[in-house]
């Protein structure tokens, strides 16, 4: 998983999150979840469906990218509202294990 900022202003940002395969398998109906550590709130995510419970963000495939094949990368991007402190979140699940964050 890699998490990067792509543009930020006063009272928000624009981030994207790259969920790539490392295993040899597809990974089939994938969600995507972790908790954000500034009380950051997603006002548009696309290329997955989203929901948001005070900080915790679960994004799910669309039909169309619900399949990653081994060695594959699924983008979802998104934006959402600050307030001034922006950290990144620093775990992710997939499909409710743990998964390895890259820098």
């Amino acid at each position: 998983m890699t998490y990067t900022f792509v543009n930020q202003w006063d009272t928000g940002f624009q981030a994207s999150v790259d969920i790539k395969n490392t295993g040899t398998t597809a990974v089939n109906n994938w969600t995507v979840g972790w908790a954000f550590p500034n009380a950051q709130a997603i006002s548009q995510l696309w290329n997955a469906t989203f929901t948001q419970t005070g900080a915790n963000v679960s994004a799910t495939n669309l039909s169309w990218n619900a399949s990653i094949a081994p060695n594959a990368t699924v983008n979802v991007g998104f934006n959402a509202n600050s307030n001034g402190t922006n950290s990144k979140p620093t775990a992710f699940t997939l499909n409710g294990s743990t998964c390895a964050v890259t820098p």
